[in-house]
């Protein structure tokens, strides 16, 4: 009894501790705060259109593996009772003599195996490229996701970043305010210079206001789509450098449309659609299978001895079957194949010119913010400076207030401008990366 006790406690231990195991397994964490590489990762993870593509892979395993199970051996049963109230399930041997059989019963098993059935050929030429078409239908909804995150990633950040100018600016028009409201104390200026301070701090309060509640929508897109809970609290990392070399991408490379997924997935349908081509042509083929069965078949005038001998009967051979005449069925289907085959070029045709197209405006957009970002990357540290020396000179009664305002509003527009430079560069080069086919997934 010890001993069974001793085996019962061990195995509710190990019962508990592989329950822990598999919860610890099935959750997955994100930290506090995230960079852009740790945010695409958990996307890939757990986004919902990722997990659906994965399950759709393996659907398409299992239609596949359904399709080819024609290959194997067929095996089946069968049985039978019946009771006959009136005739006989077989005739007497003796001339004028009615047979008293009124009890029949059989046991069979039935055995069939392919050698040629056009259906499942199909199905066995048809994998590899069914395989291939799920791959890279799971490829596309990576690639989709790692562009969404990456854009609603920099959105977030160029929001954030947006928030802090407003705010460094906020501090400056107190500053302003303060130093306005002295001098009017002190009767150096009248209060327009006052008054006109206090209208400019409430706009940048009120635009405070507006900025973050964008930024918590935008954070609330970008848990949308990376998969996270919307009650869970997450903050973006930012690394300045570390973006600012992220802008630069090659702009002599070339195009090849083999290297875009969408193209990618046209080629696919199109050796799928080839091999349904295959299928009707080839469908006047007979269908040939081996076939063999084993029967037992009983007879009896009692029901109680009606198992008590067997007449076992048993036959192998093969079963040709020829289609003849189909009311010109495989000939419109034959013919509808082809007519889908030319549908997909013209969808190759229309795809390799989007392509172009997209490549064309991805590339031109790269440019154009590439080189606002470099220009207006100058303009912060010239703006700054200009602020700093208007504020001084107005404290010293050389600048009207006038000038103050127009500095601090140039300061202002230049950080603001800077920033949203670096992120559309940012966001554009992503777009370019997606035109030549070079995102990566990893």
């Amino acid at each position: 009894m010890k001993k069974i006790h001793l085996l019962l406690i061990i195995n509710f231990i190990l019962i508990l501790n592989t329950t822990s195991i598999f919860a610890q397994s099935g959750a997955d964490s994100i930290p506090n705060v995230v960079t852009l590489k740790e945010s695409i990762l958990y996307a890939l993870r757990n986004q919902p259109a990722i997990r659906q593509a994965a399950i759709d892979q393996q659907i398409n395993e299992r239609d596949i593996r359904i399709g080819l199970s024609g290959w194997l051996p067929q095996l089946n049963s069968s049985a039978a009772y019946n009771h006959y109230f009136k005739g006989s399930p077989v005739a007497s041997t003796t001339p004028g003599v009615v047979s008293s059989i009124d009890e029949f019963s059989s046991l069979g098993l039935q055995a069939s195996q392919v050698i040629y059935n056009n259906d499942v050929l199909l199905a066995s030429k048809a994998s590899k490229y069914s395989r291939l078409y799920y791959e890279q239908n799971t490829q596309s909804s990576q690639i989709n996701v790692v562009s969404d995150v990456s854009k609603a990633f920099f959105d977030v950040l160029l929001s954030q970043k947006q928030l802090n100018i407003i705010n460094e600016n906020i501090t400056r028009l107190q500053r302003s305010l303060k130093d306005a409201y002295n001098r009017y104390q002190a009767g150096v200026v009248d209060k327009i210079d006052y008054k006109q301070a206090t209208i400019a701090l409430n706009n940048e309060l009120a635009v405070r206001k507006q900025t973050t509640e964008t930024i918590n929508s935008k954070l609330a897109y970008l848990k949308q789509i990376m998969g996270v809970n919307p009650a869970q609290n997450i903050s973006l990392a930012y690394d300045s450098t570390s973006y600012e070399k992220e802008t630069f991408i090659d702009t002599n490379q070339t195009l090849n449309v083999n290297n875009r997924i969408e193209y990618q997935l046209l080629q696919t349908q199109k050796n799928l659609k080839n091999l349904n081509v295959d299928y009707y042509r080839w469908g006047f083929l007979p269908s040939l299978s081996a076939i063999g069965s084993y029967n037992l078949a009983y007879l009896n005038t009692h029901a109680s001895d009606l198992y008590s001998n067997a007449f076992p009967t048993g036959y192998a051979g093969l079963s040709l079957t020829l289609p003849i005449f189909q009311g010109g069925r495989r000939l419109q289907n034959l013919s509808k194949a082809r007519l889908q085959i030319q549908r997909t070029d013209l969808d190759i045709v229309n795809s390799q010119n989007t392509i172009s197209t997209q490549y064309i405006q991805a590339l031109a957009s790269y440019k154009s913010n590439y080189n606002n970002y470099q220009t207006l990357k100058q303009n912060v540290a010239l703006a700054r400076d200009v602020y700093n020396v208007v504020s001084l000179q107005y404290r010293e009664g050389v600048k009207t207030y006038l000038d103050v305002i127009v500095s601090q509003s140039d300061l202002r527009t230049s950080e603001l401008n800077y920033y949203n430079s670096l992120f559309q560069v940012l966001s554009s080069k992503i777009d370019l990366k997606r035109a030549l086919g070079i995102l990566s997934v990893e």
